[in-house]
């Protein structure tokens, strides 16, 4: 017996009303992706947040849906991205003969600029890094065969 997510066709308020609340749930897992250096949020917060937009979709609309909209193949390179930006800029200041992930080194400049822009860049790579596992991981389990 296969047990997956199959569209909710009779379901017209939940249909609606997740059609209008999937847009504003991605939008705000933007404003904690990139206000989490200013405040609380941050990559692991804003990509929990938009893996859930992502699988309230795949459970309203059904998991076939999702994937058109989110193939399984791109989620698994924004997985790789993600890791690749987060152990990059590690690598990145230690090439510029700082410490892992030793933001300062940056920008020689100005380090509270090389602060910033560390910070941002490990937060986006965590943040794509988590929704990315998370779809995979509802990936498997909507599509997975129950015995």
């Amino acid at each position: 017996m296969k047990i997956s997510v199959m569209p909710m066709r009779d379901k017209i308020i939940l249909r609606v009303v997740s059609r209008f609340l999937i847009p504003f749930i991605l939008l705000f897992g933007l404003y904690v992706q990139f206000h989490g250096d200013y405040g609380p949020g941050g990559g692991f917060q804003a990509g929990v947040i938009f893996a859930a937009g992502f699988v309230l979709y795949g459970l309203i609309f059904g998991l076939d849906n999702l994937k058109k909209v989110a193939p399984l193949r791109i989620v698994e390179i924004f997985l790789a991205v993600g890791l690749l930006i987060y152990g990059g800029v590690g690598v990145e200041t230690m090439l510029l003969s700082g410490n892992y992930l030793d933001y300062k080194v940056l920008d020689g400049a100005d380090p509270r600029h090389g602060l910033h822009l560390g910070i941002l860049l490990v937060e986006i790579g965590v943040g794509l890094t988590v929704a990315s596992s998370m779809l995979v991981f509802f990936y498997a389990f909507a599509g997975r065969k129950h015995s």
